[in-house]
């Protein structure tokens, strides 16, 4: 029997992970898709979904950018629309069927309760996607302290995240990290 296409593959992988991630919430997914393409299907490198990551992140626009790239990693341009599409087509749709049956008179303790349970597993997927970038193979012990220092300033007060993400860019030009 043929193995299926990696581009089909990804693409049925990422369409599961966007019902669970409605509303921007793929970008979190990014340690179960990069547990996918690098680790159990080594379509590409560790250091090639970073920098797609990354690179996703500067850009202006959805986050969920990097999903493109990726797909463009692994089959060019069509792997960038298809996985693109994979992404939005089904939690789009997701997103029209709830908003459709709660403006008729949908249960409004089912949404808390739906709210209540996503909110903690989002948190968990943050923190995953904060340690897989801190795992990688040019990481030290000073991207470790200067992650959690930001991460203790971003709670802990007030100050815009724009800066905090300027002074970690300015570190690395300078090659503190």
């Amino acid at each position: 029997m043929d193995e299926q296409s990696p581009l089909l593959d990804l693409c049925l992988h990422l369409s599961l992970l966007s019902m669970m991630a409605v509303g921007g919430g793929l970008v979190m997914m990014a340690p179960d898709i990069s547990h996918f393409v690098v680790t159990e299907k080594h379509w590409v490198t560790s250091a090639q979904f970073a920098s797609a990551y990354a690179i996703a992140q500067a850009a202006p626009g959805p986050n969920l950018l990097f999903i493109s790239l990726v797909g463009w990693l692994i089959a060019g341009w069509t792997g960038a629309i298809v996985t693109t599409l994979a992404v939005i087509v089904p939690s789009t749709v997701l997103t029209l069927s709830v908003v459709s049956l709660k403006t008729s008179n949908f249960n409004t303790r089912l949404t808390a309760a739906v709210r209540d349970t996503f909110a903690p597993i989002s948190i968990g997927f943050l923190l995953a996607t904060a340690c897989l970038f801190s795992q990688l193979d040019h990481a030290s012990w000073r991207t470790d302290v200067i992650t959690l220092l930001t991460a203790v300033i971003v709670v802990r007060s007030k100050l815009n995240p724009v800066i905090l993400i300027a002074a970690g860019a300015v570190a690395g030009m300078l090659h503190i990290l």
